[in-house]
């Protein structure tokens, strides 16, 4: 299994969740945890996916998420799961 922790920040708009949930079941990427908030018109969403039905590079997928978040108006940033916590070790 490899997860990925996927950030999403920007200003809130109709459709982001959809667009990028679509991208990520178009690439065969499960979502297994999701969490999202909206705080005075900005909106804020952490996913944890396992991408090892992905037949798409790694490296690929991040590329392609983040140039769907410059076309949504959003931030999007993907780090593995190892990464991820590693960096975020107290």
């Amino acid at each position: 299994m490899s997860k990925t922790i996927i950030t999403v920040v920007g200003k809130d708009a109709v459709g982001i969740i959809a667009k990028i949930c679509t991208y990520l079941a178009d690439n065969r990427v499960n979502v297994e945890d999701i969490s999202q908030t909206i705080v005075q018109g900005y909106f804020n969403m952490m996913m944890i996916v396992d991408t090892s039905g992905s037949s798409k590079p790694y490296a690929g997928m991040v590329t392609e998420l983040e140039d769907l978040g410059d076309e949504i108006g959003v931030k999007i940033r993907c780090q593995r799961e190892d990464i991820f916590t590693k960096m975020h070790r107290i």
